[in-house]
């Protein structure tokens, strides 16, 4: 099967949909698929080899300046190849043009107005692209911020479009009014244009199918999957002190400050040695975030058994994932992939995570860890507990872990989803539509 597969960078950032899409594509390409991976935005950051394309379309630095500068829409593309380039891209990655989606509302829009919007331009160089490409069976979209170029596509190439759902609730919602009204009414109207949605766990199709008011029989899960190479269990000594881990994007959304007042409650439960561990890519707007963090660990005397590890590789973040005892980032957002749980249950990690999102079945699936109430320290805490002081439900939990991601959470298994996917899109395979006046108005009223 030949796809033409688009992903979004996220600057120098270390992205979970980055890297499911980068490691989907390499194991179907694996597999003998011949799949075009091609970045927008900035060039993508992966922790294993980067199957995408060098050249980037759309551009962070020329979406920026065709937004906020009519003189921009209408430079040659020539000189626009000037900030295009992929050394400018990752320059701008390290610089401050805004990434919170707070503050990239009218981008967003504009964005979703796709060939009416500022950035029509970059379209029409996409679109031109693709021609010169052998025509894919299948295009897929990385998420439904861009599904206005389902049409556009779709129309270039008369082939079918599949969009993949995985986190774009939260960018959305993170909107300030009255963009976020706007672009889930955007998204709403460009529904008929996509022939198959790709939620990445069973929770999320039925909660975008409300979201975004996408027709159920219109949805086809594909579950993440990791690339298990590298990843084990590593002998501890008993001597070590018991190791609670956090490994996930330093953002008050993934719920490290959660962490840290249910690990101060489980301190009082637990007279024994322990450490709370924390890693992940930390943004330059999160920084005032984790040094109240750590401020508050020194005002509750658990300063020196907090440790922030920073950014790590796939090398370190195994290594890192080995020494603890347990995972958690309890964050209130309901998470639709859990990409770190998956990692961490490779290495025989369990986790103690809210009982939302895709954890509530990852743990009936695989047995792999513990449930507890959303935004209750207390629960987690005593969970906390009984794994510090019970060794046998650990080492059970452990083992259900590491067996339960190679049963059900592979690279391997993701791509053969993914390829069945592909194939019922090519089945359903519809005709790019405008959507009609009654079903605008019909959309728009669930916004």
């Amino acid at each position: 099967m030949r796809i033409l597969q688009i992903t979004a960078g996220a600057a120098g950032m270390y992205c979970g949909s980055c890297l499911r899409d980068n490691a989907l594509a390499a194991e179907m390409i694996r597999q003998g698929h011949d799949i075009t991976l091609v970045p927008l935005y900035t060039p993508t950051r992966t922790d294993e080899a980067n199957v995408s394309q060098e050249r980037v379309f759309f551009g962070g630095i020329s979406v920026y300046l065709q937004q906020h500068s009519a003189l921009f829409r209408h430079t040659p593309w020539l000189v626009d190849k000037l900030w295009d380039s992929t050394f400018a891209l990752k320059a701008a990655a390290k610089s401050s043009i805004p990434t919170n989606p707070r503050l990239l509302g009218e981008l967003t829009e504009s964005m979703l107005r796709g060939e009416n919007g500022h950035q029509r331009k970059e379209l029409s160089k996409l679109i031109r692209w693709v021609r010169t490409q052998p025509a894919p069976d299948v295009i897929v979209l990385p998420n439904s911020m861009l599904i206005a170029l389902a049409g556009p596509l779709k129309r270039a190439l008369n082939r079918p479009v599949c969009c993949t759902l995985q986190g774009d609730d939260l960018f959305l919602e993170g909107l300030e009014e009255p963009w976020r009204s706007t672009c889930l009414q955007l998204i709403r109207e460009n529904i008929p244009q996509v022939d198959l949605f790709l939620p990445t766990s069973g929770y999320y199709a039925e909660f975008m199918a409300d979201y975004l008011a996408i027709p159920r029989d219109r949805m086809e899960t594909v579950p993440i999957g990791i690339k298990l190479d590298g990843y084990d269990r590593a002998a501890r000594p008993e001597e070590l002190p018991f190791t609670v881990g956090y490994f996930a994007r330093i953002d008050p959304a993934k719920g490290l400050h959660l962490l840290a007042e249910g690990y101060r409650e489980f301190r009082r439960l637990f007279s024994g040695p322990s450490r709370l561990e924390a890693a992940g890519y930390l943004g330059a707007e999160h920084t005032p975030y984790l040094e109240s963090i750590e401020r508050q660990m020194r005002e509750w005397g658990l300063g020196g058994e907090f440790k922030y590890r920073g950014t790590l590789d796939r090398d370190e973040k195994i290594a890192f994932l080995q020494q603890l005892d347990v995972l958690s980032a309890p964050g209130d957002y309901a998470d639709p992939k859990g990409l770190y749980a998956l990692e961490g249950m490779a290495c025989g990690v369990p986790f103690v995570q809210p009982d939302h999102g895709a954890f509530t079945e990852m743990s009936r699936i695989t047995g792999g860890g513990l449930l507890v109430a959303p935004g209750d320290s207390g629960a987690l805490a005593r969970a906390l507990h009984r794994l510090a002081t019970e060794p046998e439900l650990l080492a059970h939990l452990s083992d259900n872990a590491y067996s339960g991601v190679r049963r059900h959470y592979t690279v391997a298994s993701m791509a053969d989803r993914a390829v069945a996917a592909y194939s019922r899109c090519l089945s359903l395979k519809t005709s790019p539509r405008t959507t009609t006046r009654h079903e605008a108005r019909s959309l728009s009223s669930r916004v």
